[in-house]
């Protein structure tokens, strides 16, 4: 993993440049070992989410943190560096919000070990 390439998309992500993060994040997916992709994609499918909340598609984000979720299910505690229990209990916090109709969580921000 590109790993410069990636803590600048973890950076800029937790600025909340969503659309941004994405595109950093997806550079580094681009040339990421297999065993990287799902991990990368779901981080990718949480900056894409969070950017269309903040568009007011809250079907499109539903539907991105659902599958980030799943992507990063798959990988252990500090898989890249990234504390992903916490990670992941807040994509469940989001994904109920989004669910019940109920004003969205803090928000998102990707802790690293």
């Amino acid at each position: 993993m590109d790993v410069n390439g990636f803590r600048r998309g973890i950076e800029v992500f937790n600025r909340g440049e969503f659309f941004d993060a994405h595109e950093v994040l997806e550079d580094v997916w681009r040339a990421a070992p297999d065993e990287e992709k799902k991990f990368l994609q779901g981080l990718i499918q949480v900056a894409v989410g969070l950017h269309h909340h903040s568009t007011g598609n809250k079907v499109g984000a539903r539907s991105l943190l659902a599958r980030a979720e799943k992507n990063l299910s798959s990988y252990e505690e500090g898989f890249g560096g990234v504390k992903l229990s916490a990670l992941r209990t807040r994509l469940a916090e989001w994904i109920r919000a989004l669910d019940d109709s109920r004003p969205a969580p803090a928000t998102l921000r990707i802790e690293m070990i």
